[in-house]
């Protein structure tokens, strides 16, 4: 496949899970990926992984000073960005009794404020007819238990991909959402909880999903490579759900 060749795409978060599985699809269509994240070591191995012509950035997208660095390496090694990937976030579960403020601060942090300046700091990037994909999720459209801070950062995500999808279109910048479900990744295991805690919330998802089981990175992948393309060249500001059909049944 080579829908992207010649295309920069850059990934946040791109060192494992939905991250490390998208820049790698983008990579096998053709484009050259930048990834970011805030682990040296599985940064480096994420890169190894993806392949040639991939740029590891260490990076924390709270941090604005992060950001811009990240755009510097980007600007010189490849002196534009045609696919943005807003991927970069933590989950972190608590009942509306239990949260904290600093609990509060953290998602916000991360989710919302990276996202948002994620985007605004790529924008003299991007190239006319660029592609920014945002990751959401299903639980922005629907209420789970302990999840009420996080599920708001999500949301505040899917209103920003249509405010930047208005802003942009004149360039002809597309902005879409992704919005996984349940998905199998390490994500699982930085959320606060136990093992057994992990294993019982999935069996219990699993069961919730139409489809009756957990996605995979790969299946987002698929979705991110599309908005990506042209394939999708007359979609913006939609949210793809991936999700089983958790939201919608």
């Amino acid at each position: 496949m080579s829908r992207l060749q010649g295309k920069v795409a850059v990934v946040t978060g791109g060192n494992s899970g939905i991250g490390l599985a998208s820049a790698t699809r983008l990579r096998a269509e053709g484009a050259r990926v930048a990834v970011t994240g805030r682990d040296a070591r599985t940064l480096d191995a994420a890169a190894t992984a993806i392949g040639s012509e991939t740029v590891a950035v260490q990076a924390d997208v709270s941090r604005l000073e992060d950001i811009e660095r990240l755009y510097s390496v980007v600007a010189s090694r490849f002196g534009k960005i045609d696919i943005l990937f807003a991927n970069a976030g933590i989950a972190k579960f608590a009942p509306y009794g239990a949260a904290d403020e600093a609990l509060f601060n953290e998602l916000f942090a991360v989710n919302v404020k990276g996202v948002y300046f994620t985007l605004q700091k790529a924008i003299p990037l991007l190239g006319d007819g660029a592609s920014v994909i945002l990751n959401t999720s299903a639980v922005g459209s629907k209420g789970f238990e302990n999840m009420g801070i996080y599920s708001a950062t999500k949301a505040a995500v899917r209103s920003f991909a249509r405010t930047a999808a208005r802003e942009l279109a004149s360039r002809n910048i597309r902005v879409n959402a992704v919005s996984p479900g349940p998905i199998a990744t390490p994500i699982f295991g930085r959320s606060g909880m136990t093992e057994e805690q992990v294993e019982a919330f999935k069996a219990g998802v699993s069961d919730r999903v139409p489809l009756k089981r957990i996605g995979t990175p790969e299946e987002i992948a698929s979705a991110v490579a599309f908005l990506a393309s042209d394939d999708a060249a007359y979609i913006t500001g939609v949210e793809l759900n991936v999700d089983g059909g958790i939201v919608n049944l």
